[in-house]
């Protein structure tokens, strides 16, 4: 069965590509969805892409991917700093969940250096720019125990310890 893999986006990374490039780089949220149906669909994984600048309908997205989603990768922007909302919600998913960060956060500023919603959350990616993504749909796809045998062993790993 394929994994299914839902991805978060909180505020303002719809605006990728124009806002600070200095930190977040050229490459826009459409450009980075469209490397990650391609990396799925080579994996045979089934994506969901979803952006919101609104803390409630992420949490609702969470809610919704119970039963219907094997793990979520979530890049919780300015949310990662502040919202109990989303550790509370993200607590209630059982597969993994993978937070990724465009930039290296603990390097930043001292308002974005310390994830609160990093402690629901199985792994944390950051600072890989947008291939933080793809990394992170390699690693849930492994963990799932789903990677094609067509892809290099070198990247199915070492075998993991311990529940997502």
């Amino acid at each position: 069965m394929a994994a299914t893999i839902m991805i978060l986006n909180g505020p303002n990374l719809n605006f990728l590509g124009i806002r600070e490039p200095h930190i977040y780089g050229s490459t826009t949220l459409k450009e980075i969805e469209a490397s990650c149906q391609a990396l799925a669909d080579h994996l045979g994984a089934s994506i969901s892409f979803h952006q919101s600048n609104m803390e409630g309908e992420l949490v609702s997205l969470i809610q919704s991917a119970h039963g219907k989603a094997d793990a979520i990768i979530m890049n919780p922007a300015a949310y990662s700093f502040t919202s109990i909302a989303l550790i509370d919600a993200l607590k209630s998913f059982e597969g993994p969940k993978i937070e990724v960060h465009i930039s290296n956060i603990h390097a930043r500023d001292e308002l974005h250096r310390d994830s609160i919603t990093s402690s629901a959350c199985t792994a944390v990616i950051c600072g890989l720019g947008p291939y933080g993504y793809l990394a992170a749909i390699l690693a849930v796809v492994q963990r799932l125990g789903q990677l094609p045998g067509s892809i290099s062993p070198a990247l199915h790993g070492l075998a993991t310890s311990g529940k997502a």
